[in-house]
């Protein structure tokens, strides 16, 4: 398991300043959502205040690829629009280690399971996963990660929700009240990402210029 203390993606604006360049850390945040009454919701958590990286803010399951996610077992592999995407600024092994932490850090923090549950590990559904964006902390910042995030329909997972402590009051919420929380400029940028590409069609998505964040959290073409 991940360090709860500097840990998650889910906002690339961490506070504070580093005398030196920090390397960004490869990360995977997972947006799962599914339709409510009310129009689309994603399942969002609040970190806790004593949390050094982004506390008191809103953010999706996620945290940093541990090097045991390079060896995990699948119970599918990803899909090949997802690998494409991913494979852009990863290696196929990175890629795809990636993905495992995204199944990883969900079930660490919500219990939820995306794939085959395997004594206190998952296997994951790879296959399930899709790509919205990435992100990248802005240089000189103490915490930096290269951020990715994935998408998953609700569906996809089983379980009950169950949150080791890292997210607090984790449910399921609309844009508009997750925004009556403290939610991190770059929060809010990708869950607008994830919404409009919600509303594509499959090939679409599977055609549409890929998205990154970077310096204070500008909006860019990948390249």
């Amino acid at each position: 398991m991940t360090d709860a203390l500097a840990d998650n993606p889910g906002g690339a604006d961490a506070e504070g300043r580093s005398r030196r360049t920090v390397r960004p850390r490869d990360a995977a945040s997972l947006i799962l959502w599914r339709v409510g009454p009310a129009g689309p919701e994603v399942l969002m958590g609040r970190r806790h205040a004593r949390h050094r990286f982004m506390p008191d803010v809103m953010v999706f399951p996620g945290g940093r690829v541990d090097a045991d996610d390079h060896r995990q077992p699948a119970t599918s592999e990803l899909a090949p629009a997802t690998r494409r995407m991913l494979e852009r600024r990863a290696t196929p092994g990175r890629a795809r280690a990636i993905g495992i932490a995204a199944a990883r850090e969900l079930f660490e923090e919500t219990g939820l399971v995306l794939g085959e549950r395997r004594g206190e590990a998952v296997a994951a559904d790879l296959g399930a996963l899709h790509y919205v964006c990435r992100a990248v902390t802005p240089g000189g910042r103490p915490i930096r990660f290269n951020a990715r995030f994935l998408a998953a329909p609700a569906e996809a997972v089983h379980g009950e929700i169950a949150g080791s402590g890292e997210l607090e009051h984790l449910g399921w919420f609309t844009p508009e009240a997750a925004h009556r929380h403290r939610v991190a400029d770059i929060t809010a940028k990708v869950l607008l990402e994830f919404l409009d590409w919600l509303e594509m069609s499959p090939k679409a998505r599977n055609s549409r210029p890929l998205i990154v964040f970077r310096g204070m959290d500008n909006r860019h073409q990948e390249r």
